[in-house]
């Protein structure tokens, strides 16, 4: 099992399933993954108060897969540590490659 695990191809693009971990020292996407819930880590340097981390992850998940913040919106986890989130347009073999020129060599 790989970290593709975390990702679903639909219609309007790719479902990518994210476990965030707001208010650490760094911002890093992606910081490795979670084999056991199946979702992509992510520590982000903004804490959970007024939206303020998803508006982080949001941005950095944009510039990561080249994307406009407004093609990423959220299918569920908005208020939750674990996340769902539709990048729309996007290609799954394009987020896959991203991917694994970004997650730590021990998660890919």
């Amino acid at each position: 099992m790989s970290f593709e695990d975390a990702l679903k191809e639909v219609d309007s693009g790719v479902i990518i399933d994210i476990e965030v971990t707001p208010g650490s020292k760094v911002l890093c996407v992606p910081s490795g993954y979670n084999l056991w819930r199946k979702r992509i880590e992510v520590r982000l340097s903004q804490n959970a108060q007024k939206g303020k981390a998803n508006e982080q992850l949001i941005s950095a998940l944009a510039d990561l897969f080249g994307l406009r913040s407004s093609e990423i919106s959220f299918v569920n986890g908005m208020h939750n540590s674990k996340k769902s989130l539709l990048l729309q347009n996007a290609e799954y073999s394009h987020i896959i490659a991203i991917l694994n020129d970004n997650l730590p060599d021990d998660a890919v």
